[in-house]
């Protein structure tokens, strides 16, 4: 196999694996990261467990549990 071969498989796989994490819910920790240190370099990133904890928040609005409904 040629290595570009490989590069584009490997590179489908990574998007991929996003994709179904961002259909369960799961924000990417990965792209969140490019993301600061491209467009904020001043800022420390937070760490994948803070990250985690407050992509949660946002997404069910801190009320400490699931959706009743």
């Amino acid at each position: 196999m040629s290595g570009e071969f490989v590069a584009s498989v490997s590179a489908f796989w990574r998007r991929a694996a996003q994709s179904a994490r961002l259909m369960v819910g799961l924000p990417d920790y990965d792209s969140y990261l490019a993301h600061v240190r491209a467009a904020h370099p001043e800022r420390t990133p937070m760490s994948r467990a803070e990250f985690f904890r407050v992509t949660q928040e946002a997404r069910y609005g801190g009320r400490g549990g699931g959706r009743c409904c």
